[in-house]
């Protein structure tokens, strides 16, 4: 038995469970754990849309935590997995929503998920036109960004949060925080009781990812389609092809 199974924790990955067997994840064909960290999936979520939500979704809920809401400006970079979501859930909670992706070719896709704006990042007039404007900028992308720019379209007490991953840290000058009393942030995923309230929020406003169901067998064809960037958001597995 593992030191992880010794202490009473076991991973989902590359672990051992409590009999010594090797854990498998989201392949696993069974999973036994402890109530308290069991979500319940509502009736109106189908478990395929559910599946997404579970890092995609909570991902992005921590919009809710920086009080996105009524009267607030959020923008939100990137209009992919993550981005789609944040969209539909900033918009739901009541804010103004900007989406602030590279070019426009995805902006009637950003205004049908809820964004009141759509605006080119690859435009520099944007980053003036939009200069202390908004009061939370989720950056949902994984490239590195020029922070300083995003920084400038805060207003004062914004924050930018970010729940992208770059390959390498950014950089930022600290007077672009200190100047406009500014935040820099980050957000991972939420805990069990977050992760229930952000289920029962999409269930209740119909928040859902969009997915492409694909068989066991295309999964290396979807990975190159991945890294092409063709994907229309969320590939899903059907496990009776497994």
């Amino acid at each position: 038995m593992s030191n992880f199974a010794k202490k009473g924790v076991v991973s989902t990955y590359n672990s051992l469970d409590y009999e010594g067997n090797p854990t498998y994840g989201g392949y696993s064909q069974k999973i036994v754990v402890t109530e308290r960290f069991v979500v319940r999936i509502p009736d109106s979520l189908d478990l395929k849309v559910a599946s997404p939500l579970l890092w995609a979704g909570i991902t992005t809920f921590p919009l809710k935590h920086w009080n996105a809401g009524p009267r607030k400006k959020v923008a939100i970079v990137g209009m992919g997995g993550l981005g789609h979501l944040a969209i539909q859930y900033a918009h739901a909670m009541g804010a103004e929503v900007t989406v602030l992706s590279r070019s426009m070719n995805k902006q009637s896709e950003a205004l049908r998920f809820g964004a009141d704006h759509y605006n080119a990042t690859e435009d520099p007039a944007t980053f003036t036109t939009l200069s202390a404007y908004f009061d939370l900028i989720l950056n949902t992308v994984s490239a590195n960004l020029n922070v300083d720019a995003y920084l400038s379209m805060l207003r004062v007490d914004g924050t930018l949060v970010n729940v992208g991953a770059p390959g390498k840290p950014d950089q930022y000058n600290v007077f672009s925080l200190i100047m406009g009393r500014r935040s820099l942030a980050g957000s991972l995923v939420g805990g069990i009781r977050e992760t229930q309230e952000m289920l029962d929020f999409s269930a209740q406003h119909g928040i859902t990812p969009q997915i492409e169901v694909i068989r066991a067998d295309q999964v290396g064809e979807a990975y190159e389609r991945v890294l092409r960037s063709d994907v229309r958001y969320r590939f899903v597995i059907d496990v009776s092809t497994l």
